[in-house]
């Protein structure tokens, strides 16, 4: 299923510094409806995969639970390589996505949040 990507709008002030961000509603209320970050917990290994091995926490998730890149790939029916870049510790997945891959990997979503 190929969902629409939206980028984020940053409203400047006049010396250009970031002032205000505008993000798609449904977005927005993930923001403010989820789970406080006090309550989201991670076992000790994800934690540590990601904090002493530099790792995303997608990518930590699934070294944690032992499945392959394909495995989970299989599971939110796109392809490994799609799959990989979203594990990378430089992506910046939508909150859609994240609770796709959280339920891929049978874990929380607040808790892939990085």
């Amino acid at each position: 299923m190929s969902t629409p990507t939206i980028e984020h709008q940053v409203i400047t002030d006049l010396e250009g510094a970031p002032m205000f961000v505008v993000v798609p509603y449904a977005e927005y209320l993930d923001l403010v409806t989820g789970r406080p970050d006090e309550e989201v917990f991670l076992p000790l290994e994800v934690s540590r995969l990601a904090n002493m091995e530099g790792k995303s926490l997608v990518r930590a998730w699934r070294e944690h639970l032992g499945l392959t890149q394909a495995q989970v790939a299989s599971r939110m029916e796109v392809t490994r390589a799609a799959f990989a870049q979203m594990e990378s510790k430089t992506a910046r997945l939508r909150t859609a996505t994240l609770k796709k891959i959280a339920a891929a990997l049978g874990v929380e979503w607040e808790q892939v949040r990085g």
